[in-house]
């Protein structure tokens, strides 16, 4: 895993259908290494609680030496070069779009050029979904997470319909028989799902 952005993250890992560790990364990877130790025959999955991916840590060594690869360390910023002639100091990144020639027309007619006009849309587009685009990520979650943690455990399919038809009390009675940590960390990302959506 990079050791970036750890401070705002939230994991959990479990050996088997038990959560052995639910916090920041650096806590979760010495929680499970403190199991793992005294569970040497059990493996360990790690998610992302914002994303529900699977993610990996190396758990080799001491505690400190743990923290030591998660923890980010200062560097030195590299020299700054003097920026060359015709283009601002952005940080922008050239890829290839291709739209239509009408599309192309109306961008070289916009006083901003093509380039600022695109960045300017993209930038309206992504603060007028924000709310729909965090729902759509929270939902995303909580299904890989399921479909990992739960997907041979009975009623699987059904509550993952249920789930996307929003008919939160069915998926509730459907996933109750379940082992309690996989379901109540299951129901904690559904929650948030559905604080999502109702907030989009």
């Amino acid at each position: 895993m990079e050791p970036t952005d750890q401070e705002d993250k939230t994991c959990m890992a479990f050996a088997g259908t038990t959560r052995v560790a639910r916090g920041a990364p650096v806590q979760v990877a010495v929680e499970a290494r403190a199991w793992q130790d005294a569970h040497p025959d059990q493996s360990i999955l790690f998610f992302d609680c914002d994303t529900g991916q699977q993610l990996e840590f190396d758990l080799r060594g001491s505690p400190d030496e743990i923290r030591a690869r998660l923890i980010p360390t200062e560097v030195s910023p590299a020299p700054e070069k003097k920026p060359g002639p015709g283009r601002p100091k952005l940080g922008v990144v050239c890829q290839e779009v291709c739209l239509l020639p009408r599309h192309w027309e109306w961008l070289a007619s916009q006083p901003q050029g093509a380039s600022g006009t695109l960045r300017r849309l993209v930038d309206d587009a992504r603060k007028a979904n924000a709310g729909k685009d965090r729902a759509r990520r929270s939902q995303e979650a909580a299904h890989k997470f399921m479909w990992a943690m739960a997907g041979n455990l009975p009623d699987f399919e059904e509550a993952s319909r249920a789930f996307y038809a929003k008919d939160y009390p069915a998926m509730k009675a459907m996933v109750q028989g379940w082992p309690a940590d996989v379901r109540d960390s299951l129901w904690e990302l559904v929650e948030r799902a559905r604080l999502h959506d109702e907030q989009a």
